[in-house]
């Protein structure tokens, strides 16, 4: 018998100190580059999306990965990247740590609809509340220090 598996992550993460330095256009040669990792890496992508200060990845992950080998291996690979690039002058690397939320099959397409609409939503909200909200809403005990 095969392995069978649908372990859905919805991964937030953030740039050092929340810095605003992920433009829209250098985000779109990023996404690109991160999906390479997760195809790689046989994790099936949803969706991913952002804006100047932290990104939203969804997607199926693969049972031979750890969650936390993986979002390491992106944040590594995609600041050589940046680097490499020149995409974000002033991008000075991504924070320590990083928030995951599993996704029901059955909610998957309300929160593909939450990464798609992420400009929209950061018209009203900043990405710390943001963060505490996805925090609160899966009822994670957290520290604000932190965030």
């Amino acid at each position: 018998m095969g392995t069978y598996t649908r372990i859905i992550y919805h991964v937030v993460f953030a740039t050092r100190r929340r810095e605003r330095t992920l433009t829209k256009e250098g985000r779109i040669k990023l996404f690109a580059y991160m999906i390479g990792i997760l195809q790689k890496k046989k994790c099936y992508l949803y969706i991913i999306n952002g804006v100047e200060d932290h990104i939203h990845i969804l997607f199926d992950l693969h049972p031979d990965i750890t969650l936390s080998s993986l979002i390491k291996d992106i944040k590594m690979a995609s600041t050589v990247f940046i680097k490499q690039e020149k995409l974000f002058p002033n991008f000075r690397g991504w924070q320590e740590g990083f928030g995951a939320f599993t996704v029901s099959s059955q909610s998957k397409e309300r929160v593909i609809e939450y990464i798609e609409n992420q400009e929209q939503r950061h018209m009203n909200m900043d990405s710390k509340q943001e963060q505490i909200d996805l925090l609160n809403e899966a009822k994670i005990k957290f520290d604000e220090k932190y965030l």
